[in-house]
Formats: structure tokens, C-alpha cells, sequence
């Protein structure tokens, strides 16, 4: 847990090191889904789980390739030309709330209780107070915010679109189900692709022109360990010592960004952002449908419909389930 923990959320980290050293928002969008899907087509090679096969299945891919990587990767990096690494990771915690706002409105969702309307209410009110509007800063940091808070909501779009399109990955899709490092293969390996497509209309056809060595290294490590491996430790994660477990991690993912965006790049760790961080974590707490125990079953408990983090990952702090298809986030 604390391994899976310190590279999640250190991706944070990593993107603004690569942004401070030469790199594009979009060529770190291409570089990390590529790197990502590399190390996944391996895994699924050593563990001889085939790549899905047939249409139906390949275009429900590109989609939550679209949603769940290619667009909040680019996003996340553009945020974070203006924005810290530290405040990133907040932000992206609010992935939990708009899940909840998006199941209320395609109804996926219950009328939530007290409890859960709440939280749901602390968690925005936590994210006003890190942005404090009122003090009148605006300009790039403020589109900065907003990005990031597009790639929380974007994660969360694409949690409700594979609640439902892979849950029928059977026959239609090419016969039985896709293995899931095959699954997560594919998709990174399709996010790949999208993020190539749109990167002569940003930059230069070179996607490694202004990079340095450090922002080679940075992204590097972005993609092979914080996108490609973690979802191989999420998946044993969740595999050894259940999802509950697993839902732990969500939660150190914004302490380690703040950390690691203060101890190694200066960030300045003030007392309103470090509250703020606490008011959206509770709120997110507060919205979580607490899974209940088995009947019959001591100690056993029951499925939860919330998205997985990288069992549909990444970054970001979506809890997993053992019952989302396992489709790659970060």
C-alpha cells in the first residue's frame, strides 16, 4: 500500500518536473499513455492474457481510453503549468463527489441520505476554500484549477460509461471476457493513439523537441511506474488484501502530492491548503457508499458499485471495488 501510495502520487510530481523541463502538456500525454501500455503489453505477454479482439469491444475501448486517459492526462499536465503539484493531487481528489453528481443525474444513483449529501457539500466547500475565489486571484492559476477539476470530472464520466459498456464485454465483444492487464493494455495502448493524433495540432511532429534530460527522466518514470506499474499493484492489491484495502490508497494520494510537491520542488504548504485538503478528504469519506458485511458471512463484504481507481484506475483517488472491469486510469 505505502509503495502504491508514494508512486501515485507522486505523478504529480513527475508532470511538473517534465513541464519545468521542456516538455508539452500533450507530449506528456503521449509519452506516459505510450510508456504505460508498454509495460502492461508485457505483463499481459508474461501472464499470457490475449489483447480483446472484435469491434464492439475495441470501440468501447476507445471511448474510455478518450475519457479515462487521453483526455484527463492532457489536463492534468496543462493544469499544472500554473498550478502546483501539491494542489493537483487535491483536486484531483473531488473525482469521488462528481461520480456522485453524475450518478444522480443519468440515474445510476439513489437519492443520497444525510450523510452522503453532506459530504458532498463539505468536499465543493473544501475546494472553494483551497481556490478561494473571494481573495481575487484568477488569471492562469484559476484555468489551471479548472483543468484539473475537468480531469477529476472526466474520470468520473468515464467510471459511469465502463459501469456499463464493459460489463457486457462478452460474446458480442469477441467471445469471452478480456483478461484484465490485456483490458488495460489495450485501452492505454488506445490512448496512445488519440494523444498522437492530436499532437502535430499543438507542437512540433518531434514529440521529444524541448525536452532535457531531466524532463526525459520525469516522464519516463511517469509512465513506467506511475501509470504502467501501479495498476500491476493495484490489481495484486485488491487481489491479496481485498478492496477495502485498496480504497486506503485513495486517500494518501493528495498527502503525498502536497508532500512531495513542498519537500522537493518548494511549494508553499499553507495552513488554508493543507484545511482545505482535510475538508475535501472528509467529504469524500462522507460520500462513500459504505459496503456492508455478507449475511452469514463474518467478516465478508458485499459488492460496491463505486468505480475502481485503476481497477479502472489512476489518480487518482476514486476507491477500488472488486466488481468495476479492471480498465487502466493512471
Amino acid at each position: 500500500m505505502a509503495v502504491l501510495a508514494l508512486l501515485w502520487g507522486s505523478g504529480f510530481l513527475w508532470i511538473r518536473l517534465a513541464l519545468q523541463h521542456g516538455l508539452t502538456p500533450v507530449q506528456i500525454t503521449v509519452l506516459r499513455a505510450a510508456l504505460g501500455a508498454a509495460v502492461l503489453l508485457l505483463l499481459a505477454r508474461a501472464a499470457r492474457q490475449r489483447l480483446p479482439r472484435g469491434g464492439a469491444v475495441w470501440r468501447r475501448l476507445v471511448v474510455a481510453a478518450f475519457l479515462c486517459n487521453a483526455l484527463p492526462f492532457f489536463l492534468t499536465a496543462y493544469g499544472e503549468r500554473s498550478v502546483g503539484s501539491g494542489l493537483a493531487g487535491v483536486l484531483h481528489a473531488t473525482t469521488p463527489l462528481w461520480s456522485l453528481l453524475i450518478g444522480l443525474a443519468v440515474g445510476t444513483e439513489r437519492v443520497p441520505g444525510p450523510r452522503r449529501w453532506a459530504g458532498l457539500l463539505l468536499g465543493f466547500a473544501g475546494v472553494l476554500l483551497i481556490l478561494s475565489p473571494w481573495r481575487g486571484s484568477g488569471g492562469a492559476a484559476a484555468s489551471g484549477a479548472l483543468a484539473l477539476l475537468g480531469a477529476a470530472a472526466s474520470y468520473a464520466i468515464a467510471f459511469a460509461y465502463m459501469a456499463r459498456a464493459f460489463a457486457r464485454s462478452g460474446p458480442e465483444g469477441g467471445g469471452t471476457d478480456p483478461a484484465p492487464l490485456a483490458l488495460s493494455a489495450a485501452q492505454l495502448t488506445a490512448a496512445a493513439g488519440l494523444s498522437t493524433v492530436a499532437l502535430p495540432t499543438v507542437g512540433p511532429l518531434n514529440p521529444l523537441t524541448g525536452a532535457d534530460p531531466l524532463g526525459l527522466v520525469a516522464v519516463t518514470v511517469l509512465g513506467i511506474a506511475c501509470t504502467g506499474l501501479t495498476f500491476h499493484l493495484n490489481y495484486r492489491l485488491i487481489a491479496t488484501e481485498g478492496p477495502t484495502s485498496a480504497a486506503t490508497v485513495g486517500y494518501l494520494l493528495p498527502v503525498v502530492s502536497t508532500a512531495l510537491g513542498a519537500l522537493v520542488l518548494g511549494e508553499e504548504l499553507t495552513v488554508r491548503a493543507v484545511l482545505g485538503m482535510v475538508v475535501v478528504l472528509a467529504g469524500v469519506h462522507l460520500t462513500k457508499r459504505h459496503p456492508k458485511r455478507a449475511a452469514g458471512a463474518p467478516g465478508a463484504l458485499t459488492t460496491s458499485t463505486t468505480p475502481a481507481k485503476l481497477t479502472a484506475p489512476a489518480t487518482a483517488t476514486t476507491p477500488a471495488t472488486a466488481t468495476t472491469p479492471a480498465i487502466s486510469r493512471d
